[in-house]
């Protein structure tokens, strides 16, 4: 590993080099100190400072003039590109423009929000930056933090009470869990009855590491309340777990905004749950290392604009009633 130079009171900073800059241009210590607002006394001190590092006098009065000796001179071009850089620096810190940017954000995402989330961020994106680019990735539990905090992700939607204080997150939405038939269902009109439901064969989604904390925790509720006998199939998917509902006698359990989503193509009639479940909190999460990033920044404030306001009995905007 390379070693570290020591600070010495010597040591300048860009701030510094900046007044250096200044100088050279007004080669006037009283007109400097009116440019910068303060006491002419302050830029002495600092051009004393400025002496000493470069060990060379930089300026000689002249008259009421301070003229650059050539080690000043020698300095002032190389001085000039090195404060432009540091401007461009600044000026790429703060600002991002989406109509010109190439960025390419690193959702991280449970197969619920594949279709019913990134959709919507993709539109948003093509409304605002021809250029800019979306990459899914799917949603392990196990790597979720790990994948943040490595910046090979950018942003984790949905429920993970475990995070680390590294983890910065923010609310979005919340949303309940419905159980869904398909339309026909031989025995429809007795499922107003909680009881009759939940005597059903049901489908259940085992989440495992591909789902958030909420959905483990269905699994869990579901396979403690049913029943073995009262399990039909395990399935690896909420959208799967839609799709045999539709095309079975099976009763399905889902987050009710997917449900909204999926009701109307699938022909799912939709209930009320039989069981008490927590409701989901979904927000966005992402490493503190990239919280001041302007680009981030921008990308977080549109996913907050996009599904900050939904509930869990409302429709996500764009796709449903």
């Amino acid at each position: 590993m390379a070693k570290i130079p020591k600070m010495h009171d010597s040591d300048v900073s860009l701030r510094h080099l900046k007044i250096l800059g200044l100088l050279l241009e007004v080669q006037n210590l009283t007109l400097a100190a009116e440019i910068l607002e303060t006491h002419q006394s302050a830029v002495s001190k600092i051009l004393a400072k400025l002496r000493k590092h470069f060990g060379d006098p930089l300026f000689v009065r002249a008259g009421r003039s301070m003229h650059p000796t050539p080690r000043a001179l020698e300095i002032a071009q190389p001085l000039k590109g090195l404060l432009e850089s540091a401007e461009l620096l600044r000026a790429s810190a703060s600002v991002f423009d989406p109509r010109v940017s190439e960025r390419e954000f690193r959702v991280i995402v449970a197969d619920v929000g594949m279709i019913q989330l990134v959709p919507l961020v993709m539109r948003e994106l093509e409304r605002l930056g021809d250029t800019l680019r979306i990459k899914a990735l799917p949603l392990d539990s196990h790597e979720v933090f790990g994948q943040l905090e490595a910046g090979e992700a950018d942003i984790a939607l949905g429920e993970f009470p475990s995070a680390a204080a590294s983890i910065r997150r923010q609310a979005l939405f919340s949303d309940s869990y419905v159980s869904v038939v398909r339309r026909g269902h031989p025995r429809l009109s007795r499922f107003s009855k909680h009881e009759m439901l939940l005597k059903e064969r049901h489908v259940i989604v085992s989440a495992s590491s591909t789902g958030h904390a909420a959905h483990r925790l269905l699994e869990r509720v579901l396979v403690s309340q049913l029943g073995a006998d009262r399990i039909q199939i395990s399935v690896p998917s909420f959208v799967t777990c839609a799709f045999i509902a539709s095309r079975t006698d099976a009763v399905g359990t889902l987050p009710a905004l997917l449900a909204e989503y999926l009701k109307d193509d699938l022909r799912l009639a939709v209930f009320p749950t039989p069981l008490s479940l927590p409701l989901i909190e979904i927000g966005q999460f992402w490493h503190e290392r990239v919280t001041r990033d302007a680009g981030h920044r921008w990308f977080r404030a549109r996913l907050r604009e996009l599904f900050g306001q939904r509930r869990a009995a409302g429709s996500i905007r764009g796709v449903g009633p």
